[in-house]
């Protein structure tokens, strides 16, 4: 496992150096390149949320393609919850009038959709981070898989409690296309191994919304959950909180982002995974593929960044790592 966990992390690390494709190409020269003529290049990025962990995660990426690279502005904002999706399609329209390129990882993909096409209208890079806005014309998505990460985690959950188990889901937001490809990742875990999911509700994204419909579970199957497959980090903390209040032990409870916090409740036994993403490099890489679009360069369709599941065996090394 260790060694695993190293050659992920690795990868991690080569992503900055394969993932834009031909970045050692010069930039045409049309007579119009930023660069060449000492321009500030200015990328705009407006993620789901600014008020969680995981996403503050992504910001710092954002910022450190900006710290390491003189010539390059970048202004990261985002709502305050990840349910306001009128608000973030205010920002998206709000950033299009001065920058170059813009980044969205979109609460709402047709929403967002209908904000961007006036980059696209007007000649700018479209590019979308950790979940997909998927329209044409864009010009990269960065992330994870999320099915494939989902499910990724939810073998190991099973492997953990046994065959025998039965698993509720607790997604995210109503409609989120994140949300659905975890949840498909999540069920797809559990068809392969013939486990029975007892129920999938949305905790909102939120541990507040996530202690809630934990306690509704609880009740409506006693004594009969032994796994829990969560969309993020904040979902299993409080699907914790309300086992820890009920006094229910024993449950296999799977968070979904690597944060920090989670990965210190997994070291101190109360959770029992975390799927780890790498949000700090995908918001580096989505800067610098944005970068290399504004100059005419080459930039891959999809450029992937790789997960592992964080366990009782590895959280030290990828604390350390962190």
């Amino acid at each position: 496992m260790k060694k695993f966990l190293a050659m992920t992390l690795s990868l991690v690390m080569a992503l900055s150096l394969v993932a834009c494709g031909s970045n050692d190409e010069p930039a045409p020269d049309d007579g119009n390149n930023q660069a060449e003529q000492g321009e500030t290049i200015k990328i705009a990025v407006v993620l789901k949320t600014l008020s969680s962990e995981y996403w503050r995660y992504v910001e710092s990426g954002c910022k450190q393609y900006q710290e390491e690279n003189p010539g390059v502005e970048v202004v990261v904002v985002g709502p305050s919850a990840e349910s306001e999706i009128e608000a973030q399609v205010a920002q998206i329209e709000q950033q299009l009038v001065d920058c170059d390129a813009i980044i969205c990882a979109p609460n709402d993909a047709g929403a967002a959709a209908n904000a961007l096409q006036a980059a696209l209208d007007a000649g700018k890079p479209v590019l979308s981070v950790d979940t997909n806005v998927g329209m044409d014309g864009q010009t990269s998505f960065i992330g994870t898989s999320n099915v494939d990460a989902a499910k990724q985690g939810g073998l190991w959950a099973i492997e953990k409690a046994g065959g025998e188990s039965k698993a509720v889901i607790i997604y995210g937001q109503e409609g989120d296309n994140t949300s659905n490809m975890r949840r498909e990742g999540y069920e797809a875990a559990c068809a392969e191994l013939g486990v029975e999911v007892l129920d999938a509700l949305s905790g909102q994204n939120t541990t507040d919304g996530a202690t809630k419909t934990m306690e509704d579970l609880l009740n409506a199957y006693p004594g009969q959950i032994d796994i829990v497959l969560c969309h993020n980090d904040d979902t299993a903390i409080g699907a914790m909180n309300a086992c820890e209040t009920a006094g229910v032990t024993g449950v296999t409870i799977v968070g979904f982002d690597g944060n920090k916090s989670a990965a210190e409740l997994v070291r101190d036994g109360k959770l029992a995974a975390t799927v780890a993403q790498q949000p700090v490099a995908m918001g580096y890489e989505s800067v610098k593929a944005a970068v290399a679009a504004v100059k005419g360069e080459e930039v891959e369709p999809v450029i992937s960044a790789p997960v592992v599941v964080v366990t009782a065996e590895n959280v030290e090394e990828y604390l350390n790592n962190l």
